[in-house]
């Protein structure tokens, strides 16, 4: 069984940099994907970034040039830079797995708060 365990929420000005940690215990097989969504109490849960186990990486637009998704392959932990952090990047913000195989496997961690004040 995987536990992902999210670090590095907080409270930030508007401008300012936070960087989530997320680290996967268990094993992640060698194709997977890590990424990172967020939620907003009224609004449905939104993807950020992901990288694949390749190392591919992919954005949702409204975090380009501003966030930095990263992964660690040895200590199966992945990163999100946060960078110009504006109010309306406040949530919860979610690690999610997808581990590929015969079958494939889903994982979240259980949430961490960013909170970017004006």
């Amino acid at each position: 069984q995987v536990q992902l365990v999210e670090s590095g929420g907080g409270l930030v000005q508007a401008g300012g940099s936070l960087r989530l940690s997320c680290a996967a215990s268990g094993s992640i097989g060698s194709s997977n994907v890590m990424a990172w969504y967020r939620h907003t109490p009224g609004k449905q849960r939104e993807a950020v970034a992901a990288v694949t186990s390749g190392g591919s990486t992919s954005y949702a637009d409204f975090v380009k040039g501003r966030f930095t998704i990263s992964r660690d392959n040895v200590k199966n932990t992945v990163y999100l830079q946060m960078n110009s952090l504006k109010p309306e990047d406040t949530a919860v913000y979610y690690c999610y797995v997808k581990r590929f195989g015969v079958l494939n496997y889903e994982y979240w961690g259980q949430g961490t708060q960013v909170t970017v004040s004006s």
